[in-house]
């Protein structure tokens, strides 16, 4: 990790620095600790957003880092098929490789700094599993999905699928080239990323070298999240210290900052985090199992749907190997993530 690096940063282009006297870096009011649990058919991940309101990470739902796993030959797991409606899921790949197919169509194979970015909307069914050759040979598996939640007027989209390769996100370095940013989605310094969003946010991933600082600009209209995937460092002017599996939680402002430790581990050499934030929707959540609806009665009518075929079926070729997955009815609310991938 990370798989999409570059051999000389000095060429890319810098972000500019935000003007100190004209602009208000964002404080940091939480640090989170993210719990481990297990996804799917048994794959290892921590809940990123748990103990996060959802209030401070809304349009965001849940964000499950994957791995980071090293599997032996015939460990590597994925999830059965399964339905979602409400919602999108976006899955970055940082190292190994993912399947995914859908009952609309959609469909590709990820790895290495490859982006899936699937839209549920009305509603879907999907799979994703690791490629056959990879669960003979097993690897290295390493991966982040987050939920963006949809606004009420757009949870009835037509379903859609974007295959969103490595090479097609924007490079940025820091003024010092101490830090390169990779942005997916959104767009930082005037530099957008390839993914197209109903719902208005920034979502990119950064190496900092040690004791390198980033500061972005930042959209005072979102919310502000820095999550550390490896490494350790410090967040916001008053460097409040954080590590891997840990959340940073930003306040009100228009300037975003980051900083690398100057000692790290020898298995994360560098400090690397997630910038994430959007503009809240600010609309009632009904969350249960792969559903994220605005009232318990659209929970109840999407249970039903599922049900009855409504969200699609699964294409023949799969048919014979699959069946839809079994929805784990938990009576859990936002925070607990069984069975929702």
């Amino acid at each position: 990790m990370p798989a999409v690096t570059v051999a000389d940063i000095t060429v890319l282009p810098r972000i500019p620095t935000p003007d100190p006297l004209a602009t208000r870096q964002r404080p940091v009011v939480r640090v989170t600790t993210a719990p481990k649990g297990f996804e799917g058919e048994g794959f290892p991940v921590r809940r990123a957003f748990a103990g996060a309101g959802i209030a401070e990470i809304d349009p965001f739902i849940h964000m499950d880092q994957m791995g980071e796993v090293e599997y032996a030959p015939g460990e590597a797991k994925g999830t059965p098929w399964h339905p979602h409606r409400g919602f999108e899921t976006v899955t970055y790949m940082m190292d190994g490789t993912f399947e995914h197919s859908d009952s609309n169509g959609g469909g590709g194979v990820i790895t290495n700094g490859d982006t899936q970015w699937m839209t549920a909307g009305a509603g879907i069914l999907h799979i994703e599993k690791p490629p056959e050759a990879l669960v003979a040979s097993g690897g290295l598996f390493h991966g982040i999905q987050l939920w963006v939640n949809l606004p009420r007027t757009q949870k009835w989209v037509a379903p859609r699928y974007q295959d969103l390769r490595a090479a097609e996100v924007a490079l940025l370095a820091s003024p010092d080239g101490g830090a390169l940013v990779r942005v997916i989605a959104g767009d930082i310094g005037g530099h957008a990323g390839p993914g197209s969003t109903y719902t208005p946010m920034t979502y990119a991933h950064a190496t900092l070298s040690p004791t390198a600082r980033l500061v972005v600009p930042w959209r005072p209209d979102y919310n502000a999240l820095v999550y550390v995937l490896s490494g350790s460092g410090f967040a916001g002017a008053e460097r409040r210290p954080i590590g891997m599996g840990q959340l940073a939680v930003f306040g009100p402002g228009d300037a975003l900052a980051v900083e690398a430790a100057q000692v790290q581990e020898s298995r994360s050499p560098n400090l690397d985090v997630l910038l994430l934030g959007g503009r809240p929707i600010r609309e009632p959540v009904a969350w249960y199992g792969p559903f994220v609806m605005n009232t318990r009665e659209e929970l109840a009518q999407a249970y039903e749907d599922y049900r009855a075929g409504r969200l699609g079926s699964i294409p023949a070729i799969h048919a014979v190997h699959n069946t839809p997955a079994t929805i784990i009815e938990t009576g859990g609310g936002a925070g607990d993530g069984a069975g929702r991938r």
